[in-house]
């Protein structure tokens, strides 16, 4: 049985994945944006170990986040599901910590959540098959300098996704950490012209996090649908992932234990 927190679980392809871990019998820690989303999940999932709060487009909510996920472990997770996200259909926002919120949700969050967490066993990045659209811009990261375009600034946020789940499996090479395509799912995310169902999202990063099968026990690998695929070039580039982690750090002040 393992311990399993995972982000933005009140709906989609987290809460299924939320379902069905604790139908396989491992223990979970749910996470909502808010109280209300909390409560709703609780009802949804009453077999939940704990439901820990906070909005990732807050710098200090997150790491209040971080260090209540550590207490409701009592310690180090088994394995973690970096499951929130937020799309690229929408205007440019800027949230309260200065930042371009497709960035602070999709990549800064879990940056600090690790950083700021025991290493787990397993760390499962979702990220999408547009990572392979995706163009490291560390010199505009909030897109002050370019004409807004939605859909690049989210495949920009899924590549720094895989570049940092391979950046954390070569630094840490006692946790394996993976980055998972999901599919085009139908979720208020994916919409409804989404082809996949939402189990077919959540079945991979479930596996990748239990499962003791030699396949699944992967690191610094880009999957999707159970195989492991070649992820965007840049990913694998040692000196981006430096300056993904540098950037990061000047971001938010939270340094990456090394």
């Amino acid at each position: 049985m393992s311990l399993v927190l995972v982000t933005g679980s009140t709906d989609g392809i987290g809460l299924e994945s939320a379902r069905r871990l604790l139908a396989d019998g491992h223990e979970v820690v749910a996470h909502a944006r808010d109280e209300a989303r909390a409560q709703d999940v609780r009802r949804a999932l009453p077999g939940l170990r704990d439901v820990v709060v906070g909005d990732l487009t807050s710098l200090a909510q997150t790491t209040a986040l971080a260090h209540a996920a550590t207490r409701a472990a009592g310690g180090a997770y088994d394995a973690v599901i970096h499951n929130a996200g937020v799309g690229g259909g929408s205007p440019r926002v800027v949230t309260a910590d200065g930042m371009e919120r497709i960035l602070q949700v999709n990549t800064v969050a879990p940056y600090v959540l690790t950083a700021l967490m025991p290493r787990p066993g397993r760390l499962v990045h979702l990220t999408s098959g547009l990572e392979s659209d995706g163009r490291a811009a560390f010199d505009d990261l909030h897109w002050e300098h370019r004409p807004w375009d939605g859909m690049q600034a989210y495949s920009d946020s899924k590549l720094y996704d895989v570049m940092l789940a391979f950046a954390v499996a070569r630094l840490w090479p006692d946790v394996l950490s993976t980055a998972v395509d999901p599919g085009w799912i139908k979720t208020k995310l994916g919409g409804p012209d989404a082809w996949d169902e939402v189990g077919d999202g959540a079945a991979t990063q479930v596996w990748l996090a239990t499962s003791d099968d030699e396949a699944a026990r992967v690191t610094g690998r880009y999957l999707k649908r159970f195989e492991v695929l070649e992820a965007n070039p840049q990913a694998s580039d040692v000196a981006l992932q430096e300056q993904l982690l540098e950037r990061l750090a000047a971001l938010t002040g939270v340094v990456l234990p090394r």
